[in-house]
């Protein structure tokens, strides 16, 4: 059986888990420590020199890291991934748009404030990145009044990729209910066949 190493409050491990549930692949998961007992171990480098979460066992020694080609690998060949060419990069774009532009601002604004605490001197560089993070949400306000979805009239992985931090972006400071086309498209996420909430145990 899949083997999927997590953190579970992570949104980056919750996509991950999301996208098997809606596929029906059933899995296990493994809780991981954050930090030297755990993903930064030697044992946890073997499998995953990166040393984060989420990693996925395939099969017993193949180990595939990074979120969203994690999601790649699975949704190939699903209705996930568009088959038209431009609706397709358009994912792909959304995608990209969430591990640069938004993943570092929302997710990490909300790991310090609701996990982690506020490093000692990162003050100010946690008010920077909720301004980023704002500005992130601002696009994505944009984009969502104009088509139901990201990559146009289909729900596809640059949803779930975007759906994960910013659904629970509240917890890092955000206040949502400036976004009333964000909180239309939770709505449209969330009513997605065999949908799981980040707080859901696995199945």
């Amino acid at each position: 059986m899949i083997k999927l190493y997590q953190f579970h409050p992570s949104g980056n491990c919750y996509k991950v888990r999301l996208l098997l549930h809606q596929l029906g692949i059933p899995f296990e998961t493994v809780e991981m420590e954050m930090g030297p007992n755990g993903t930064r171990s030697q044992e946890f480098k073997a499998k995953n020199p990166i040393a984060k979460v989420p990693t996925v066992e395939l099969e017993p020694g193949v180990f595939l890291a990074e979120s969203n080609a994690i999601l790649w690998y699975f949704a190939e060949g699903t209705p996930f991934i568009p088959t038209d060419k431009l609706e397709r990069a358009r994912m792909l774009q959304w995608m990209f748009f969430e591990q640069y532009s938004h993943e570092p601002y929302i997710a990490v604004a909300r790991a310090w404030i609701a996990f982690f605490g506020i490093p000692p001197g990162k003050e100010r560089e946690l008010e920077e990145r909720i301004q980023k993070g704002y500005a992130a949400l601002d696009v994505m306000e944009g984009e969502l009044s104009k088509r139901p979805f990201f990559a146009g009239e289909r729900y596809s992985l640059a949803d779930i990729t975007l759906y994960a931090y910013t659904h629970v972006a509240e917890a890092g400071r955000f206040d949502l209910t400036r976004y009333p086309a964000i909180r239309a498209w939770f709505e449209r996420v969330q009513s997605q066949p065999r949908h799981l909430r980040i707080t859901d145990a696995v199945p």
